[in-house]
């Protein structure tokens, strides 16, 4: 895999509020970048900035040193983005959940690969239960699924391990790793710590008005 994500000054203001500016940071292959900070720390917002998702800030945005704007189609197709909730559709199966993402990228796949990417997250068994009756982290596995269903080089991932169980902690951890060991890159928010991964770095969001500081220990701080 062959990409770099670069933001370069990113400003971003709310409420008459600085969410955060001057933040400087790049995501290359084989990188996991962890967004931290208090709620309402602007975390969310970022990942939504990075993934192209919101253009209300200031700053630029480049993905293999061009202009985001310039190679837009071309950065949505090597992304995946989870949002906090699961963002699956409760009147439908695991199976036609799948279906129905693939669809919205352009993708047919088959049941095949389907059930095997549900079996492989643990979901095997589950397959046709409308998804409603399914517990809240059975519902953020069937999203999960997408991860092994729908390879991107980079994940954009808000909340990833929010309502698994231990076994899914773990078992999405090692997923996270070997994304980045074959090369992906993993930009995620999370309140789970992660000391298994290795190549991680940070940014940190403060509350109120936000500076960009020199990385430190690998870790890059915006905010005081």
């Amino acid at each position: 895999m062959t990409f770099r994500l670069d933001a370069r000054g990113l400003a971003c203001e709310r409420d008459d509020r600085w969410l955060f500016r001057g933040l400087d940071l790049s995501v290359a292959p084989g990188e996991v970048l962890r967004v931290e900070g208090p709620n309402g720390s602007g975390k969310t917002t970022l990942l939504k900035i990075l993934s192209g998702q919101l253009s209300d800030h200031r700053g630029e945005l480049t993905w293999g040193g061009e202009p985001m704007r310039r190679v837009r189609a071309a950065f949505l197709t090597n992304l995946l983005y989870m949002g906090h909730a699961p963002g699956v559709k409760a009147a439908l199966t695991p199976l036609e959940n799948l279906a129905w993402y693939q669809a919205l990228n352009g993708e047919r796949g088959s049941d095949a690969e389907r059930l095997a990417a549900l079996d492989e997250i643990g979901l095997g068994g589950f397959e046709d239960i409308p998804t409603a009756q399914l517990s809240a982290g059975q519902q953020r596995r069937v999203a999960l699924a997408r991860l092994v269903l729908m390879p991107r080089p980079l994940w954009v991932l808000d909340e990833p391990f929010t309502a698994i169980d231990r076994q899914g902690v773990d078992a999405l951890e090692r997923r996270i790793q070997a994304h980045a060991h074959a090369g992906g890159g993993v930009i995620l928010t999370t309140h789970h710590a992660l000391s298994a991964l290795d190549a991680q770095r940070s940014v940190v969001l403060g509350h109120g008005e936000t500076v960009q500081a020199e990385p430190a220990l690998g870790s890059l701080h915006a905010g005081r």
